[in-house]
């Protein structure tokens, strides 16, 4: 252990004593026994999301989208629904409104993976996702993973993913002596074995000099079925043990026998399981013939570099480009739900960019050199070319 990751962990340690709160200590003899429990890490692949940096109000990187998208175009997408939405929803300005769908456009268009908007850099983030393992499969929630105070079976609303508003400054949430050794301990993962390709394993070492740097996300649930081929994943992630609990019982009630068209037989066997699993409770597995379903515990973490969160890398690949996903806005907030009905100004290749208001829209491409577009008074243009931070050195 260097000097550095020694003084890391103390500190941690430190802080914990210092707290002087049992139910931390309880949860750090949780984490270590898990380490001991489960001693392997099984990756489960990269996922992405869009963080946010307001250089006004505050330095730090703050995760704005959950880091759950298994692309970077989708999480592109949800970007340029935010984007659109605050254009419509946010503002009565016209030429804020005129900034923000200036991006928009950018979006409909191009796969960016950094806008400078009004100030505020968004950029697509990178991270992995990974599951402790033993023989018997991956890790089930712990004793002191958080439940709801009041949990409900029923259809209705979920808690969201705790990613929004996440700092993403390493070192931040090392509240404890196992969070520290953990995070220090990845700094050295990379993607290993042949059954990566071999780009995925070159960028995944580039990411050790571009991007050293971890930070652990809010960990999250999902559900996984083991059947004659091994493990894989259900559902998406769930903030709580039991919001997971939550879908797989809608899922083997609901979803499975609409979609997947059971018969009578099949959808009361499923039916039968289903509410002796939620009978009991904080049951953790559930079995049907030959299938056992587990609730899993996914831990999730980002690297960083010098300029901030990773973003995707060349070897991430995307099976859709970007496209128009919501109806042409002017400036003034007005919906047009046809391009002939928009107006001449809807014939600009960017939709319309109000050339007076002084908007700038600074993008940062997938794998190609662009330029900063900068729309000044009268029209003006001036542009400098970046390169694409996911590229490396």
């Amino acid at each position: 252990m260097s000097d550095d990751w020694k003084r890391q962990i103390d500190r941690a340690h430190a802080a914990l004593v210092r707290r002087d709160d049992p139910t931390s200590w309880v949860t750090e003899a949780d984490a270590m026994d898990a380490f001991d429990r489960f001693p392997r890490l099984a990756v489960r692949g990269p996922a992405f999301g869009i963080a946010q940096q307001d250089p006004r109000t505050d330095a730090h990187w703050r995760l704005l989208l959950p880091v759950t998208d298994s692309t970077p175009q989708m999480a592109r997408d949800g970007l340029n629904s935010h984007l659109w939405f605050k254009a419509k929803d946010d503002t009565d300005e016209p030429a804020v409104r005129r900034a923000l769908l200036d991006a928009v456009a950018v979006l409909e268009r191009e796969p960016v993976n950094e806008l400078e908007v009004l100030g505020v850099r968004y950029r697509v983030v990178r991270g992995d996702e990974f599951t402790r393992i033993d023989d018997d499969g991956p890790e089930p929630p712990r004793p002191t993973d958080r439940e709801p105070v009041a949990p409900s079976w029923e259809n209705g609303h979920r808690d969201p993913l705790a990613d929004p508003g996440y700092v993403l400054t390493p070192g931040q949430h090392d509240t404890s002596p196992a969070t520290a050794a953990l995070r220090l301990g990845l700094r050295g993962f990379t993607y290993t074995g042949e059954r990566f390709p071999a780009d995925v394993r070159a960028d995944s070492e580039r990411a050790l000099v571009t991007h050293l740097d971890i930070t652990l996300l809010p960990t999250a649930f999902c559900t996984v079925e083991r059947g004659r081929r091994g493990w894989k994943p259900h559902g998406t992630l769930q903030p709580t043990p039991h919001d997971s609990r939550r879908l797989l019982y809608d899922a083997m009630t609901e979803t499975w026998p609409l979609i997947y068209r059971f018969d009578d037989e099949k959808r009361a066997v499923y039916r039968r399981a289903a509410e002796e699993f939620r009978s009991a409770g904080r049951a953790n597995e559930v079995r049907v013939d030959d299938t056992l379903f587990r609730i899993c515990r996914v831990e999730r973490l980002m690297r960083s570099g010098p300029d901030g969160p990773e973003p995707p890398r060349p070897s991430d690949h995307d099976d859709q480009g970007p496209m128009k996903m919501h109806p042409t806005m002017d400036e003034h907030g007005t919906l047009h739900y046809s391009e002939e009905s928009a107006g001449p100004e809807s014939q600009d290749p960017v939709r319309g960019r109000d050339r007076r208001g002084g908007a700038e829209v600074v993008c940062t491409c997938a794998g190609r050199r662009r330029a900063v577009r900068r729309f000044g008074a009268g029209g003006s243009r001036a542009g400098r070319a970046v390169r694409d931070r996911g590229e490396g050195p």
